[in-house]
């Protein structure tokens, strides 16, 4: 179990990457304006940039975990993270930036369905659930250390825009400091073994005969091989036609996996994520005290994060969904009473009395312990072991673009959807959806907790 720990320990560096990459970009927008004279669309075009890489790479990342292997392509995503934020740091004109941006993306979306999935491959069935959860945390570490990181940077050089060590400025060094983890994870990958699911599916079967026999003994190792190897189309490799079924557009495993990935972003966290701050501000919160609020957020998700860890592997990952649908919705529709209930003013913004914000930032801050209890570790624990051996990595091509691309939309629309039609009626669709979430889960998906991989059904 030591072995299988620090094997994990090592993955799950790829999601403290993938948060500190997502989070890196909040504080450095005043340095990305100057620099590089940007307007309005085109700061949002530099910053969203990111998630264009996101869904391309997670598309990507699926198809080539299947065909060169699940370590080999975590490490060219650590290899991307790496170059992503040195080119960031010091970029002199905006199409570089872009480029280095849509690159981490690209990293960032590839770790995000190799991590788990890895984890999912070589972690025994009683303790699965725990273990990819530790994946979750660590993607709201590194999102709660780049708010930390910003914080201290700008409180150290007196603001972002100014000079700091190496007459380099602070908002360049934001995205500098994730080059020291994307090292570390680099040449940690060095030392991990491939997966033995993708040994096993290339034929190499002594090599994944020692990984198993590592991994769990050797009189376990024989046995698991076998099990391993019947679950493989003798016919042919895994390829992404495997998602299909005869006379089907996709097999029903596949639509339940794209259930999860869509829903997970139609819920909105993202627009609390990204928006965050305006949402403080409205609570009547000075902008200083709402970057901290983002801090105190980030830890009580790594808190509830350790509630699922106690949880999921005992009650399961369904009744876990379900209860986050039920409490997602209930504190969505809170927020939309809260800003129906707001007046406007001279300039037509939204104010809430001191009560009604209040009520904002607890009902926000239920909302993401909600959602980090369940379907923010959950999703990514499923869609790594859901799916059979034979189409596990073509699934997750299919389910990671899905994900990403809803978030780019959600991320996208949100700011349109807020002048156009409000806050109340915006948020009322992510409560709509959170709603429909519930019954979506209960309906199509299956309990997992305790399956070994090669008996999921597909």
């Amino acid at each position: 179990m030591g072995f299988i720990a620090a094997i994990v320990a090592v993955a799950t560096i790829g999601g403290l990457l993938f948060g500190y990459d997502s989070g890196a970009v909040n504080g450095t927008q005043d340095g990305l304006r100057k620099a590089f004279n940007l307007s309005d669309g085109g700061l949002g075009f530099t910053v969203g940039s990111l998630l264009i890489g996101c869904f391309i790479g997670a598309f990507l990342a699926g198809r080539l975990a299947d065909l060169m292997g699940r370590r080999l392509v975590m490490m060219l995503a650590a290899l991307l993270f790496l170059i992503g934020a040195l080119v960031q740091g010091f970029a002199q004109v905006q199409w570089l930036f872009v480029l280095a941006r849509i690159a981490g993306g690209m990293a960032v979306g590839a770790a995000s369905v190799l991590s788990p999935a890895y984890i999912s491959e070589v972690a025994p069935a009683n303790v699965r659930g725990r273990m990819t959860t530790v994946q979750q945390i660590m993607i709201i570490t590194g999102l709660t250390t780049a708010f930390v990181v910003n914080y201290f940077l700008a409180i150290a050089a007196g603001a972002s825009t100014n000079i700091f060590w190496g007459g380099i400025e602070a908002w360049r060094w934001m995205y500098l400091m994730q080059a020291l983890p994307a090292a570390v994870f680099l040449l940690a990958l060095c030392f991990i073994p491939e997966s033995p699911r993708f040994l096993v599916a290339k034929g190499r079967h002594e090599q994944a005969a020692v990984v198993l026999t590592r991994l769990f003994g050797e009189v376990v190792a024989k046995a698991k091989l076998e099990e391993i190897r019947g679950t493989f189309d003798v016919d042919h490799r895994p390829r992404l036609s495997d998602v299909r079924a005869p006379g089907t557009f996709l097999r029903p495993i596949v639509w339940a996996g794209l259930v999860l990935a869509v829903f997970q972003q139609l819920v909105g966290i993202n627009v609390i994520f990204y928006y965050g701050a305006t949402l403080w501000q409205l609570a009547g919160f000075t902008e200083d005290q709402s970057l901290l609020i983002n801090i105190v957020s980030g830890v009580v998700s790594i808190a509830a994060c350790f509630l699922t860890i106690a949880l999921v592997d005992k009650i399961g990952r369904k009744p876990l969904l379900l209860i986050g649908s039920a409490g997602m919705t209930v504190t969505l529709f809170t927020l939309v009473y809260v800003f129906g209930n707001g007046t406007l003013d001279a300039d037509g913004q939204l104010q809430l009395s001191a009560n009604l914000g209040t009520v904002a930032l607890i009902a926000a801050n239920l909302y993401v312990i909600f959602f980090n209890v369940s379907w923010g570790p959950i999703m990514w624990v499923m869609l790594g072991e859901m799916f059979p051996n034979q189409l596990r990595g073509s699934a997750l091509a299919v389910c990671g673009f899905a994900q990403w691309f809803s978030n780019y939309l959600i991320a996208q629309t949100f700011p349109i959807m807020a002048a156009g039609l409000g806050l109340a009626v915006s948020y009322s669709f992510y409560g709509g959806c959170a709603l429909i979430s519930f019954f979506l889960v209960q309906r199509f998906i299956k309990e997992t907790k305790g399956i070994e991989l090669e008996a999921m059904q597909g």
